[in-house]
């Protein structure tokens, strides 16, 4: 049976007469850049998410960006983040001229240990950027205690965490700014790029909007520099239409965990030591990835690919091994969780249309080779 890491052709199947209505619209009112419906999908993205405003942006990636050139960040400021996340986290803040510094993860949850944050606070760090990855929000109580006591913005990634809770509280809406991305594999994906930042301050929204378009206020009259980071039409039309859809897609994929987590436990894989689970430690994990570990895990994945189940590797070398960021003065050592995170986790499927019978023919993959 060939178990693909993720099948987004069966979710547009069962959606595709919303998805096409929702598209038809846009294309029948030829408003194809911001207009009402981008601003219809921010506010119901800014809603969802427990915050007073939304600006959709180009990307996830360009989420970051703009939420760092918001505040200012630039050449001599640092940002404390972690090396374990997807690159556009620390490549935005190098863009800025800015320089990341790393903090080692938790072990447990693959997020940011602010027990290691403080001690990376100088004179010249102006935000934290925790990541909440996987679907799980980092220690957000620690965190924001920080950030509050050295008065610095806290600047959430996001990208792989809508609708992830924190003691009650939605990923996006504990720090400054709440960076989504809408990449078509995340949870709630467009039809190819697409992101927002969220927030409760009026004049950081305004200030965002601004940066969005050129940072012209009023068009053609520029008092800053931004960028072209204008969320289409098209794409906001796409997310308004999955968003009405995204509470059971959640809930699909937190039962696939369970499934697998229960199935592995019924095998003796847990007990024997042969894999480490995800570890759920928060309100609610929305398993935009179910990440085992397994110091066999090369191997592991050789042989699942050969029984035609997908899987990933996120991700395979941390940030601060990564050759563009040599500058830094970062060597083998530096972050042992983060390097052996890189070297152990595996992603298997766990998309919401998974069926319990693939779910156990993984299961029996894995079994199988151990």
């Amino acid at each position: 049976m060939k178990i693909p890491l993720l099948d987004l052709q069966v979710q547009h199947a069962s959606i595709r007469a919303e998805i096409e209505e929702a598209v038809g619209e846009v294309l029948r009112s030829q408003q194809l850049v911001l207009g009402p419906t981008v601003k219809a999908c921010e506010t119901a993205i800014a809603e969802y998410s427990g915050c007073a405003y939304g600006v959709g942006v180009s990307s996830g990636t360009d989420a970051i960006l703009v939420s760092l050139m918001a505040e200012g960040i630039g050449r001599g400021d640092e940002v404390i983040t972690t090396p374990y996340t997807f690159f556009a986290t620390a490549g935005c803040i190098s863009r800025t001229g800015a320089r990341p510094v790393f903090v080692d993860i938790d072990a447990n949850t693959f997020n940011i240990d602010p027990r290691q944050v403080a001690e990376k606070i100088s004179g010249n760090t102006r935000a934290i950027m925790p990541v909440h990855l996987f679907g799980q929000c980092a220690d957000m109580k620690a965190i924001l205690g920080i950030a509050e006591s050295h008065g610095l913005t806290i600047i959430e990634d996001a990208a792989q965490a809508i609708g992830a809770e924190y003691r009650g509280r939605r990923a996006g809406s504990m720090g400054d700014y709440g960076c989504f991305s809408f990449y078509p594999t995340k949870n709630l994906g467009a039809a190819g790029d697409g992101g927002m930042v969220v927030t409760d301050d009026a004049g950081r929204a305004e200030l965002l909007a601004c940066l969005r378009a050129h940072g012209g206020s009023p068009k053609y009259y520029h008092k800053l520099i931004g960028g072209n980071f204008r969320l289409d039409a098209l794409q906001a039309a796409v997310v308004s239409a999955k968003l009405r859809h995204l509470d059971a897609w959640t809930a699909a994929r937190q039962k696939n965990a369970a499934l697998y987590s229960n199935a592995f436990e019924v095998n003796a894989l847990v007990s024997d030591g042969s894999i480490i689970l995800p570890i759920v430690k928060e309100d609610r994990h929305i398993f935009n990835q179910y990440v085992i570990r397994t110091p066999r895990r090369d191997a592991l994945r050789a042989h699942l690919t050969e029984r035609g189940v997908g899987t990933e590797i996120y991700y395979p070398l941390p940030l601060h091994l990564q050759e563009c960021f040599a500058y830094l003065g970062y060597k083998i050592g530096a972050f042992p969780e983060s390097e052996r995170a890189a070297e152990e986790s595996l992603a298997l499927p766990i998309y919401p249309e998974l069926s319990e019978g693939q779910i156990g023919s993984v299961v029996d993959a894995v079994r199988e080779f151990f």
